[in-house]
């Protein structure tokens, strides 16, 4: 059986947090103007703590998305220090975005000269050595985009390291890493999963946010 909705719609929710929640969001993603047009019709205080950032992070956000990571270390050094250095699985992933834009371009020289330069000293560690002889292949073929790893060429994959140095960028910052919006899908994901389990077949099923949109 599913969640009865009466026993929810008469629980009052505090505007304040709906705009919360819409806030958090719209500032993770780095929607300036948005932000901004949404504290003007709602008369939020605006977090200028977020604010002062969110151009940055979103500049460096768009250059890992284009695959100009090059810019987007050299942004994320100048704004969050160290942040790479002590995150060396981020580091990889940015370096390894420049080696698949030099592939992408037909630039195979100068893609082995970096690949040799920057990437090779991770092979030091084992974690890193089968992602590197997945990259190195990519220099094998002709046509890159038809290789068994053309899904590094991607922009799903640019997008996931994307995502991720944004999230990195706000933990150094001691800013939240997920949106109050996604904890709370998350929350609700678990505790529904809790109850599934505690209740068997009398219990509510799991949650699915897109059943609870269409409902």
């Amino acid at each position: 059986m599913d969640v009865d909705p009466r026993l929810y719609e008469q629980i009052a929710v505090n505007d304040n947090d709906i705009h919360n929640i819409i806030m958090s969001y719209l500032v993770h993603n780095c929607f300036k103007e948005t932000v901004e047009s949404f504290i003007a019709c709602t008369g939020m205080k605006q977090p200028s703590d977020y604010l002062e950032d969110m151009e940055k992070r979103k500049r460096i956000y768009q250059f890992a998305l284009e695959g100009n990571a090059l810019k987007a270390i050299e942004l994320t050094e100048q704004l969050a220090t160290n942040l790479l250095e002590k995150n060396k699985d981020l580091h990889f992933d940015l370096l390894s975005l420049h080696f698949v834009e030099l592939v992408c371009s037909r630039k195979c020289t100068e893609a082995l000269e970096f690949a040799q330069m920057k990437l090779t000293p991770f092979g030091k560690e084992q974690k890193y050595v089968e992602k590197l002889e997945d990259f190195m292949a990519l220099l094998a073929y002709e046509e890159p985009e038809k290789s068994p790893m053309f899904h590094l060429l991607s922009l799903e994959y640019r997008q996931h390291v994307a995502e991720i140095l944004n999230r990195a960028i706000l933990a150094h910052g001691n800013h939240p890493t997920y949106t109050a919006m996604e904890r709370l899908i998350q929350q609700t994901t678990v505790v529904r999963q809790c109850l599934n389990q505690e209740h068997a077949k009398d219990g509510p099923p799991p949650f699915s946010l897109k059943d609870f949109i269409k409902s």
